[in-house]
């Protein structure tokens, strides 16, 4: 199911959407969109691998897709975090290619009749997080996917344009607390602080962890 979104239509009222990427990249079909970019599925023609491109128009806003590179590229290649294959811009887009992967949580959930076994949901939960562990951001359904090949049994967290870090390692603090903050994330998996105006941290992680528990047997 392709969603439409804002982002979709500021993607294709700015320029014409580029057939290929890097020269490499040939584009397909939208897979999805969020609040700054939209998906595509794209196949490498050099080697046949199909991966995922996402592309955000180029503004004089700072750039949420190279934003989400650098943080991929710090958490490197770790269990449940796309692979990063190539950044850079394609006309008047940033575009980033990343590994393809699966359908969401929500999507499976609702193939499955809105049902999950017992198992499934301890899986998921077990699995969810240990990614909290390391990433501060925007936790929904549909931001979790699984892997395809020999990581179906892997959760992949996606989309770290909104992510921050929550932790000062030179003075080994975390974030500091402020008010009047404006809401980040989806607004249905927010904290309730975060919907309040406060500074979001790892409290409102879990919190919206708790809210992707709909998924009960």
């Amino acid at each position: 199911m392709v969603m439409h979104h804002p982002a979709m239509n500021r993607l294709h009222s700015m320029s014409k959407v580029p057939a290929r990427v890097d020269g490499r990249f040939r584009l397909g079909n939208i897979l999805g969109s969020g609040s700054y970019a939209v998906v595509y599925r794209a196949q490498n023609f050099l080697n046949d691998d199909v991966v995922a491109i996402k592309l955000e128009p180029l503004t004089s806003c700072p750039s949420s897709v190279e934003r989400e590179y650098k943080i991929l590229k710090r958490l490197g290649n770790g269990v449940g975090i796309p692979r990063v294959i190539w950044f850079g811009r394609e006309s008047t887009y940033h575009a980033l290619a990343l590994e393809l992967l699966g359908p969401s949580l929500h999507d499976i959930f609702k193939a499955r009749n809105r049902k999950f076994s017992l198992h499934t949901v301890v899986n998921i939960g077990d699995q969810l997080l240990s990614r909290l562990e390391y990433i501060h951001g925007d936790i929904k359904p549909q931001n979790i996917l699984v892997g395809l090949g020999e990581s179906t049994q892997t959760l992949f967290v996606v989309d770290f344009g909104i992510a921050k870090m929550y932790w000062n390692a030179a003075t080994e603090t975390h974030i500091p607390f402020r008010r009047g903050q404006p809401l980040t994330g989806t607004p249905a998996f927010a904290s309730i602080n975060n919907h309040l105006g406060l500074e979001p941290g790892r409290r409102d992680d879990l919190e919206s962890f708790s809210y992707t528990s709909p998924y009960v047997p």
